[in-house]
C-alpha cells in the first residue's frame, strides 16, 4: 500500500483518537480539596472522646468499630445530638494508589448520606463499593453504641 492510501489514513486517526481518548482518561486529576470544601465535603472533626457503650440517643461522639475491607480498613465516627445523625466522618479509609483516590472522592459523599438519612442505610458511592459497604458496617455499630 501507498503511503497516502485512505485506508491507511483513517487506521492511523482511529489509532490516534483511541490513544488520545486512553491517555486523557489515565490523566484524571486528584480530588481538589478546595472543591470538595465548597460542596460540603468536609465534616470538622469531632473532638469528644468516644465512649465504649451505648448511653442512649444523646451518646455525643461515638466511633464505629473498624470494617476490612478487600482495599482496607474503614472505620466512621458519628456525633450524635437528640438522636440525630449531626456529623459523620471517617477515620479509617483504604488509601494508597487509586484506592486513595477513589476514598478522596467516595468518603465525603458517604459522610454526607449518613447525615441526610440519619441512619445507615445509605446508597453505596459508583466504583466505591467495597469502601461504602464498610462505611455502612462501621457506621451501624456507631449507631448501636449510640443508642441509635
Amino acid at each position: 500500500m501507498r503511503k497516502s492510501h485512505p485506508v491507511r489514513r483513517a487506521v492511523l486517526a482511529g489509532a490516534a483518537t483511541v490513544s488520545g481518548i486512553v491517555l486523557l482518561l489515565s490523566l484524571k486529576p486528584a480530588s481538589d480539596p478546595g472543591a470538595a470544601a465548597a460542596a460540603g465535603g468536609t465534616v470538622p472533626p469531632a473532638t469528644a472522646p468516644s465512649p465504649q457503650g451505648g448511653r442512649g440517643a444523646d451518646a455525643g461522639t461515638v466511633t464505629g468499630d473498624v470494617a476490612d475491607t478487600q482495599y482496607g480498613p474503614v472505620q466512621v465516627r458519628v456525633t450524635v445530638s437528640g438522636g440525630r445523625i449531626i456529623a459523620a466522618e471517617a477515620v479509617r479509609a483504604p488509601g494508597g494508589g487509586r484506592s486513595g483516590q477513589v476514598t478522596a472522592d467516595a468518603v465525603p459523599r458517604l459522610n454526607r448520606a449518613a447525615v441526610l438519612a440519619g441512619d445507615a442505610d445509605i446508597d453505596a458511592v459508583s466504583g466505591a463499593t467495597y469502601t461504602s459497604a464498610g462505611y455502612r458496617r462501621s457506621l451501624q455499630s456507631a449507631l448501636d453504641r449510640a443508642g441509635g
